[in-house]
């Protein structure tokens, strides 16, 4: 009783925790969907008009994956490139999305606060005997019920598309 006791806390006590589902180790090798191809050299037009090197800057064989889908969907390059300022037909909703404030730092505040949030429900799971997805448990006080909130909506008098029953699981 007291050896099998000791091997499976032993046991629980190796197997340690990478993430909220990490549940294997990850490979050592090359990621293979990280692999993006360089563009073709190309000759300019004239090397009398070549731009002065900028260390840290990109060239045009610097691959642009983003912007290379975007084109190939049939969009402009151009919209990917952040505005100077807000277009006239949004103003109205970032004036009322702002009507409290703006948090300029809003990102790095947001992935620290679940950092925190994570290592505060993970830190009692360390002990395991079996590997377990701790990223349900952790984020399920969050999750909507989705017929639910269109009920709400709808008694809200707030038109909403139709939906196919629930399923009883």
């Amino acid at each position: 009783m007291g050896l099998a006791l000791g091997l499976s806390l032993t046991l629980a006590a190796c197997s340690g925790s990478d993430g909220l589902r990490q549940l294997n180790r990850p490979p050592t090798g090359p990621d293979e969907f990280k692999v993006v191809p360089a563009k073709p050299l190309s000759e300019p037009e004239s090397y009398t008009f070549l731009p002065v090197p900028t260390p840290g800057a990109t060239n045009r064989t610097d691959p642009t994956p983003t912007a290379d889908a975007v084109v190939e969907l049939g969009g402009s390059a151009a919209a990917l490139q952040p505005a100077a300022s807000i277009p006239a037909r949004d103003g109205a909703i970032v004036n009322y999305s702002s009507r409290y404030g703006v948090t300029p730092n809003i990102r790095q505040v947001l992935a620290e606060s679940d950092a925190e949030f994570r290592n505060r429900k993970a830190r009692f799971t360390n002990i395991r005997i079996v590997p377990v997805d701790r990223y349900n448990q952790a984020y399920q006080q969050f999750a909507l019920n989705p017929f639910a909130e269109a009920d709400r909506f709808r008694r809200a008098g707030i038109r909403t598309p139709s939906a196919p029953p629930p399923t009883n699981q």
